[in-house]
């Protein structure tokens, strides 16, 4: 059987929510979250995501579902794809209706010490510098 193809959903938050939800707003670490969560099941991340507030119909999230590319999606849990998305009901039906998975990876997110908030915020402060994280 093939692999799986996962479209991992991660959310925007401001950098100003750093300090209160610093996991919101450290969208590597949620994409890292979910390719975790695929690769301890056998399955392939094909796509990342990062939305806030989509809504369920956009042709952003279905597109790669069209086109045979994503077989499930997954958010690495609930509070990050209400972040990502307008209504999480609404995606849950939009996504029974078209037979494509929804998953939660429900892993622990990292415990945030001053200095991993300091590189987060380092990293989604200079990207016009040409900085890329590495």
């Amino acid at each position: 059987m093939d692999e799986l193809r996962v479209a991992a959903i991660a959310s925007l938050a401001p950098l100003e929510d750093l300090d209160t939800d610093p996991f919101a707003v450290d969208t590597r670490s949620q994409q890292a979250m979910c390719a975790r969560w695929a690769a301890d099941r056998g399955y392939v991340v094909t796509r990342t995501l990062l939305f806030y507030g989509l809504r369920a119909d956009h042709c952003g999230l279905w597109c790669d579902v069209e086109a045979g590319q994503v077989d499930l999606f997954v958010a690495p849990n609930r509070r990050v794809l209400a972040r990502a998305l307008r209504s999480v009901e609404e995606f849950s039906a939009e996504c029974e209706r078209r037979g494509v998975r929804l998953e939660t990876a429900g892993l622990a997110e990292p415990q945030y010490t001053s200095a991993m908030k300091a590189e987060v915020h380092r990293r989604l402060s200079m990207p016009t510098a040409g900085y890329d994280g590495t």
